[in-house]
């Protein structure tokens, strides 16, 4: 495919070049193993000539009127729309993406990239009131300046998008580092598109590494303002202690360990709908899916029954079927884990009411119940086709399961009675949960952000102005002011 071909560099300064490090990154299909590139690395040297690029470019940019900045967004719209077949073929290939997760993230992207538009736009001042006579003052909205931006493997088209385009709409320069898993529709395509979109050369960059080549350089460097990471709680932790050992504000969007609630006078069957796309889609690899199904014991048979029986129906295998539901995980490593915990949680009592095999990076879908309390399969995020059900008494029990975990990203409850939905939502102590749906969701102008480790700070609509702009004070004596001395 073209796009492995042409876009396996480094773009800096508006240059496609190659790494100088001394080894490549290789991409690899993780459905079939083809290679799709290898990408010589960046050094330290290639992040400092990044972040010292977008740093002289960003004063221009900057200055530049906020309608013509919105333009260059309006452009990469189309030519997303234009290239829709190419982006989803490169989303199967290095990702093992489905048709519908790739239809689905491309859909989530566009709708981002709208949002950028009118953030461009968006930042208003203040005139405030002062406390003495003849003075005025003045609160001025301002880009940060360089943006450090972190994005992770399984929606990389995306979550890429997701802080550079908001980031730049408002007139910051980005430094983007993807996820060394998705180099490419994580990182030169985004680059690739709004370089054919008029972004002017330095305004954002990519560089191409490993933290086993740089180490902290990335956050370290003195340059960015603001690091905005997604990705695991584990080096979420290290890159929010390291950028606040240096000063830099950090967007950190975590994992997630979600419960979708069935309570006795839920409608089953969309139940049932929910909790399968709430766990399943993208083969479980998405921070906000459903660990956790906690369903009343009054409904917990005929639940069961439904959600096994559909959980059997799912098609695992080629990504590019358009019939497939369940592709492959990310890479053999990840499968690895994936199939350990499930034989580790068994082996320790717990019951499989599916137990599915693996076979490569393929993973079928596995249901367990009967889990021990304070087993791994409850208590950390599982990145991977693996559900656990969790009969509950009343919604007392559910709440105190549902809280039970150092995570607060995602969650759902299900319930005939909406307001008694509500109430449950607002005892979940999550940073999103949602009343009779799935527990993946995300719009560009609502709060996106989670509690206890699962991130610190919000993404999405006026969230991004906070994230990415900061504000400056300034005061005017139109008349004079009375010293004491």
């Amino acid at each position: 495919m073209s796009y492995f071909a042409d876009l396996a560099r480094q773009y800096i300064a508006g240059e496609w070049k190659s790494g100088t490090g001394s080894w490549d990154i290789i991409d690899f299909n993780p459905y079939n193993g083809d290679k799709l590139a290898a990408i010589t690395i960046a050094t330290v040297d290639e992040v400092d000539e990044a972040y010292r690029a977008a740093e002289q470019a960003q004063r221009a940019w900057a200055a530049t009127n906020p309608y013509t900045r919105r333009a260059v967004f309006e452009r990469a719209l189309t030519l997303i729309d234009e290239r829709q077949e190419e982006i989803t073929e490169a989303i199967i290939a290095e990702l093992g993406g489905t048709r519908l997760k790739a239809a689905f993230e491309l859909h989530l992207a566009k709708e981002f990239l709208r949002e950028a538009i009118l953030l461009a736009v968006r930042p208003e001042g203040q005139i405030l009131p002062a406390a003495a006579d003849g003075k005025e003052n003045r609160v001025y909205r301002q880009p940060v300046g360089v943006v450090s931006v972190i994005s992770p493997f399984n929606f990389p088209f995306l979550l890429s998008f997701k802080s550079v385009a908001p980031a730049l709409a408002l007139g910051n320069a980005v430094v983007l580092k993807p996820h060394q898993n998705t180099p490419i529709v994580g990182g030169s395509l985004v680059a690739k598109i709004l370089e054919d979109a008029g972004l002017p050369p330095g305004v954002l960059n990519v560089v191409i590494t490993d933290i086993a080549e740089i180490g902290d350089a990335f956050i370290e460097h003195p340059v960015p303002k603001v690091i905005s990471f997604t990705g695991s709680d584990k080096v979420g932790r290290h890159v929010g202690t390291v950028a606040a050992s240096h000063f830099k504000r950090s967007v950190l969007e975590l994992g997630g360990n979600s419960a979708l609630i069935v309570l006795e006078d839920a409608d089953l069957d969309y139940a049932v709908d929910a909790a399968v796309f709430s766990r399943f889609v993208h083969q479980g690899q998405v921070c906000m899916s459903a660990n956790r199904v906690l369903v009343h014991r009054a409904v917990l048979d005929e639940f069961t029954g439904k959600f096994t029986a559909k959980v059997r129906s799912l098609k695992v295998g080629d990504p590019a079927d358009p019939e497939t539901q369940i592709g492959p995980l990310i890479n053999p490593a990840q499968a690895e884990a994936v199939t350990s915990l499930v034989e580790r949680t068994i082996e320790a009592g717990a019951t499989a009411l599916v137990r599915g095999g693996s076979e490569g990076t393929l993973v079928s879908p596995t249901v367990l119940t009967d889990v021990p309390e304070g087993s791994d399969a409850l208590c950390q995020e599982i990145f991977g086709p693996v559900v656990v059900i969790v009969p509950v008494e009343d919604e007392d029990e559910a709440v105190r399961i549902a809280n039970d975990t150092p995570y607060g990203l995602s969650g759902a409850v299900h319930t005939a009675d909406v307001e008694r939905g509500v109430r449950v939502a607002q005892r979940i102590e999550t940073g999103m949960i949602h009343v009779n749906d799935s527990t993946v969701h995300d719009e560009p102008i609502v709060p996106f952000g989670g509690e206890k480790h699962s991130g610190l700070g919000r993404l999405n609509g006026d969230a991004m102005v906070e994230s990415f702009t900061t504000t400056k004070w300034i005061s005017i004596q139109h008349g004079r002011s009375v010293f004491p001395f």
